[in-house]
């Protein structure tokens, strides 16, 4: 009886692996991602956004035991009220209907414009409100929401009595709403609806925590009414602060957290002069109009007050924050086109390649430099200057002192060295006086949340550091010690492991190695280890649940996410700073995210997210013991209808002897008895991602695991470690004895293994295929053939040049090409071209701001002279990899179809097969098979 039990647990088994869905490209367009999580303050709710990739989303809110209380479709974002009782947000219509209208060619500002809706959470009511144009709710208070509409559609002429016209009245011209006059800001009372309009308003401030708001209007009269208005939401009254004509505009508005102080900038020059000279203007709640605290015609700097730079008060409110810049340059506005001359003219010696200075010309023209104007003081003190322009001060502006650097000095060495130091000084907030802190330092100028020192992490000599901003006195932390990566490869100075900030009254600074968390004296350097985890491999870091926490208490537990460094295990962890003393939470091979924990809630509830290569990161909800957590979305229930793949971790040693770890994913349906088509992919180190998720996708770059997986693919994920100076050969000898240590186990189809990867891994993919034929097919994406070539290259995106990757990061060579030229001949696959075997796909777009495009022309040209099986890819005016998802789709056919041709003796396409001609493309995609084809 007990066989005939297990026999047929066995057959319901194979019946149930046997009724699973084999993964088509058309599914990947079912899965669902959660977007937008939020819980609300009192920790009774959460919200989230649910839809696919692309498609519209649904707006959730719940209960936190997972109690449905509102499903809204087509949404786009939404956020609670500070005191819970409300959510807003907003809709649209849907996308498909978009896609539609833009098909007719409707003009953008005739489409669908968004709708406010308000959920009444206590009421489960909802107020729909059209053509909105955005909306904020008061950060630290309730009661109210403000949003601003879109100008009205017009009204359509009544032709029925155009004979009967009243010529005896001529209508008074109405004020239209638009960019120039201003919108109309609604402010809603949420419990009783009643709404006060603020017409023509240009921009608007919300105070965080008072019920106050200032906002600048061009005037409800062309000629009348315009200014800048303090507007008290209790009182719903408006008070002017400033008068002025229609054309005066308020580049930037600030008000204090508690509104009791507003500052403005005023630019009234109506002229239509090249140079425009603002003014700052303050006002408080003792004044009876603002007054200007500084005009850019009398400024002692010669310098102008920016009009770009966002205003800011100091916590205690007594200073205000600004910017001030350089006079424009400007361009003579006689000049005809055909006379002004366009030449670049490139400098050896100049900081800033001027490829960059072309990418920071916008940024350029609006830098400012960081001031302040004291109101106890009634003085202007202009902290960061066109040397020193670099600002950072700490306390939420209260703090004594700030630190200013130049990085001018060491700016053209950045280009290859990928390290950028600084010079610093001190200022006083109180006097402005300056004075040398360093030269050279490296590692930036951070602030300690109380401002009394600034710290940073040296590359140089691997130190943690920190100098007292009252003594200058330089404490070296960690010098000597393993605060850096102990697993560094490459030909450069390590980085840190980082830091979890520091305590209260900035006591004691909390820095990270390998494992654990240690507690240092700023001034003396003295340490303690809080967590030994080193013993047990498990790693420990802080989690921030305190969304405004600006240093780590030393009277309440916090909250540590764990990682075992042997199993890939996750988990959490509470640490107790009185007693020393840490507790492991929970721990299981998942991996865990997304901690987001009520601000006002006394069972300290929370969210986080739960996942595992099988398990989609749902949102649970538990609080901060861990006790019970309880899952309560469910984003994907389709996936169980498909055969979907399990992870596992494998272990070999390298050819020069190093122990490795890899990830291998196997099909859900896994027979050790068969042989399976394999396809290897990777980029570095991956294995610590053994419990990541990876939802069925259009993937920018790259295979999807459980896609492949599902079809009957094996998958091989091997970490590498690298040598200076020989990556390639690095990649060789890590990778090449994983996959032999696998064919050795007996299920893996050794005449059909393929390797797929990008970039970096499109660059190794090319060097490994000059060395070995073990791969039946290769695709390389975005690959560097010719190191010697592409590090004369320029990044595109940042206007960079490519020196330092080859010298000191990635590339990993450690020199230059007269430094070491046969490093850069070993290393670059274009002098063993000829040696490849293995049919290679190349996707490589010609707009690709990391790798020059150029590179992938030079593989593809090279293996087409040869008669080597090939085929380019190039989606027209796309980056490092296609961001348009039809161009992601039609990506992931091609490979797909590719491998499956190569790895398991599918039909070839027609685009294998004969290509698409030019006269072709955007026509025909070639994706059907070549009729009789079968290797």
């Amino acid at each position: 009886m007990r066989q005939l039990v297990i026999f047929s647990f066995l057959l319901l088994t194979i019946n149930i692996y046997a009724q699973k869905k084999v993964m088509q490209h058309e599914d990947k367009a079912l899965w669902n991602r959660i977007r937008n999580v939020e819980i609300s303050n009192s920790g009774d709710y959460m919200l989230y956004n649910l839809g696919p990739e692309e498609k519209d989303q649904t707006l959730h809110v719940q209960k936190i035991n997972g109690e449905k209380m509102l499903s809204y479709e087509r949404s786009n974002g939404g956020t609670f009220s500070y005191d819970s009782k409300h959510v807003a947000f907003t809709v649209n219509a849907l996308k498909d209907s978009i896609r539609e209208m833009k098909r007719r060619k409707v003009k953008k500002k005739d489409m669908p414009k968004d709708t406010l809706v308000i959920y009444d959470i206590h009421g489960k009511s909802l107020k729909k409100i059209p053509n909105v144009k955005s909306f904020k709710m008061p950060e630290k208070w309730s009661g109210v929401i403000a949003y601003m509409l879109e100008a009205p559609e017009k009204a359509k002429k009544d032709t029925a009595n155009t004979k009967e016209k009243d010529t005896t009245k001529v209508k008074k011209k109405i004020k239209k709403v638009s960019k120039d006059n201003g919108f109309h800001l609604v402010i809603r009372n949420l419990e009783s609806g009643v709404e006060d309009t603020l017409q023509y308003v240009h921009s608007y401030a919300m105070a965080k925590e008072g019920r106050h708001l200032v906002y600048a209007t061009s005037g409800v009269v062309d000629s009348l009414g315009g200014g800048v208005y303090y507007y008290d939401v209790d009182k719903a009254s408006k008070t002017l602060l400033l008068a002025s004509h229609h054309k005066t505009k308020y580049p930037q508005l600030g008000i204090s957290d508690s509104g009791k102080r507003v500052g403005f900038v005023v630019d009234a020059d109506s002229t239509k002069s090249l140079i425009k000279k603002p003014k700052l203007y303050s006002w408080n709640l003792s004044d009876t109009e603002a007054n200007m605290i500084l005009d850019s015609e009398n400024s002692d700097t010669n310098m102008l007050v920016s009009s770009d730079r966002n205003l800011s008060f100091s916590e205690n409110e007594s200073r205000l924050f600004f910017g001030l810049r350089t006079k424009p340059i400007v361009q003579d506005t006689t000049l005809l086109d055909e006379e002004i001359v366009n030449v670049e003219v490139w400098t050896y010696d100049e900081p800033r390649l001027y490829t960059v200075q072309e990418l920071d010309v916008k940024d350029d023209k609006k830098k400012s430099y960081l001031s302040l104007y004291d109101f106890d003081k009634n003085k202007m003190i202009q902290i960061a200057n066109t040397e020193y322009d670099l600002a950072r001060y700490g306390d939420e502006g209260n703090s004594d002192y700030a630190v200013v650097g130049n990085q001018t000095p060491y700016l053209l060495q950045s280009q290859w060295t990928a390290q950028r130091p600084m010079d610093l000084q001190r200022v006083d907030l109180n006097t402005g006086e300056r004075q040398d802190i360093d030269s050279k330092v490296y590692g930036g100028s951070s602030i300690s949340p109380k401002g009394k020192y600034m710290y940073g992490y040296s590359r140089k000599d691997s130190t943690w550091y920190t100098y007292n901003l009252n003594t200058l006195k330089y404490t070296a932390l960690t010098k000597g010690r393993q605060f850096y990566n102990e697993l560094h490869d490459y030909p450069d100075d390590p980085y840190s492991y980082g830091s979890a900030g520091w305590m209260d009254d900035d006591a004691r600074f909390l820095i990270y190695d390998r494992f654990d968390i240690w507690a240092f004296d700023p001034d003396t350097g003295a340490s303690e280890n809080l967590t030994k985890g080193r013993a047990s491999k498990l790693r420990y870091r802080y989690v921030r649940l305190d969304n405004e926490e600006r240093s780590i208490s030393s009277n309440k537990n916090w909250m540590l996410s764990t990682f075992n460094e042997d199993t890939k295990f996750a988990g959490t962890a509470t640490y107790d700073p009185n007693r020393k003393s840490v507790k492991l939470l929970m721990e299981g091979p998942y991996s865990y995210g997304q901690f987001r924990m009520a601000q006002n809630d006394k069972k300290n509830r929370l969210l986080f997210t739960q996942e595992s290569f099988t398990d989609f990161p749902n949102i649970w909800a538990t609080n901060t013991s861990f006790k019970s957590p309880k899952q309560i979305t469910d984003a994907n229930p389709q996936q169980k209808d498909y055969n979907w793949g399990t992870s596992e971790m494998v272990e070999w040693t390298s050819l020069d002897g190093k122990p490795l770890r890899g990830m291998l994913i196997k099909p859900e349906n896994f027979d050790p008895n068969k042989k399976y088509p394999m396809i290897v992919n990777f980029y570095e180190r991956s294995s610590d991602g053994l419990y990541r998720h990876r939802a069925p996708s259009y993937g920018r770059s790259t295979i999807n695991y459980p896609f492949y997986a599902s079809r009957g693919y094996v998958i091989f994920n091997p970490d590498v470690y690298y040598r200076d100076g020989y990556p390639g050969e690095s990649a060789f000898n890590c990778v090449i004895p994983g996959i032999t240590m696998l064919i050795g186990k007996g299920f893996i189809d050794k005449d059909n293994i393929g390797v797929q990867g990008h970039s970096w891994g499109g660059y190794q993919i090319a060097y490994l295929v000059t060395k070995t034929d073990i791969f039946k097919a290769a695709e390389s994406g975005a690959p560097v053939p010719n190191m010697i070539s592409a590090y004369g290259g320029i990044r595109w995106w940042t206007g960079l040049s490519r020196q330092f990757q080859y010298e000191h990061t990635q590339s990993r060579i450690g020199g230059t090409p007269w430094e070491y030229p046969q490093r850069y001949i070993e290393n670059s696959p274009i002098f063993n071209i000829d040696k490849i075997n293995t049919p290679l796909l190349i996707m490589h777009n010609d707009a690709d701001g990391h790798v020059p495009w150029y590179q992938g022309i030079e593989f593809f040209v090279s293996l087409r002279r040869l008669g080597k099986p090939s085929w380019f890819l190039n989606y027209n005016d796309e980056p490092h990899w296609p961001l348009k998802m039809q161009n992601r789709v039609d990506f992931n056919i091609r490979m797909a179809q590719f491998f499956d041709h190569y790895l398991k003796g599918e039909p070839k396409p027609i685009w294998m097969d004969r290509g698409v001609p030019a006269i072709e493309k955007g026509i025909n995609q070639g994706y059907d098979y070549v009729e009789g084809d079968k290797d």
